[in-house]
């Protein structure tokens, strides 16, 4: 479990910095790529605690949360284009 544990301290910080630059963004455009960046992070880290528990579980979860955010990305990007769906 130690050897996970630099890991995990470096992902919630990074998370902690996007979530930050989400609330503090000076437009759509940087907040929707800090969410991003937030949710590819969220990823990552469901994979190491998949890889810490040894559980495929969380891999699943993981691989759906991604597709899921990908979908997401692409929808709220080309709302704040303008254009329509």
């Amino acid at each position: 479990m130690i050897d996970w544990l630099p890991a995990v301290i470096i992902l919630a910080v990074c998370i902690v910095i996007a979530v930050a630059r989400i609330f503090i963004g000076p437009g759509a455009p940087t907040r929707l790529v800090a969410f991003d960046t937030t949710n590819t992070l969220v990823v990552a880290s469901l994979v190491i605690v998949g890889i810490m528990f040894d559980h495929a579980l969380f891999i699943d979860v993981a691989i759906v949360y991604a597709l899921l955010s990908f979908t997401m990305t692409l929808y709220v990007a080309k709302y704040i284009q303008g254009s329509k769906f």
